[in-house]
């Protein structure tokens, strides 16, 4: 089942998610449904709080992109970075955040810790476009956003962007949850 995406001014892209203490069939439905949906999108990574799930769960799946063709598709639960090495810039782009792309730096190399859908215990070293996804998803995962991490004076060049994405101009070819938009009392 497709999902649709909360986008950038949504509450629960801000909130940190969740631990998962195991998982059962709607887990395995969620993560099901998180496959279709990113890949509906277009995305190549997916994190439970962009479908409306707080718990530390994402999807990735990098095998659209050529050097990562034979990469399979991961369920990760529970990550947490042991480690880091090295650090480089690249643009970055996010399904929550749709129209928008900015340079990030993030480290090149990180270890994780994570569970897989079967809930075993995992320990991997990641590197180039999978450390970067795997960093951007468990972002999500703590409530924050790849603009959040762009230089303030590259943030300043999309803020007009974000504002309209938070208002509810966004043009996307996938299911968006709607912002909620606040009405401010007009003072007499």
């Amino acid at each position: 089942m497709i999902l649709p995406i909360n986008i950038y001014s949504d509450d629960i892209l801000r909130q940190k998610a969740k631990p998962l203490k195991g998982v059962d069939s709607g887990i395995e439905e969620l993560v099901a449904s998180m496959f279709e949906s990113m890949r509906n999108a277009s995305g190549i990574g997916l994190a439970a709080p962009q479908v409306g799930h707080s718990i530390r769960l994402l999807v990735l799946d990098l095998s659209c992109i050529g050097e990562y063709e034979h990469e399979k598709p991961m369920v990760v639960i529970n990550p947490y970075i042991l480690s880091v090495k090295g650090y480089c810039d690249m643009e970055e782009g996010c399904l929550s955040v749709p129209g928008v792309q900015g340079d990030v730096e993030r480290p090149s190399v990180i270890t994780l810790k994570y569970r897989d859908e079967h809930f075993g215990e995992r320990t991997g070293e990641f590197s180039g476009m999978l450390a970067r996804a795997l960093q951007h998803e468990i972002d999500h995962l703590d409530g924050t956003l790849f603009v959040d991490r762009m230089e303030k004076r590259d943030r300043k060049k999309i803020q007009k962007e974000l504002e309209a994405i938070a208002s509810g101009t966004v043009n996307t070819e996938y299911p968006v949850v709607a912002p909620k938009l606040v009405t401010v009392p007009k003072h007499a």
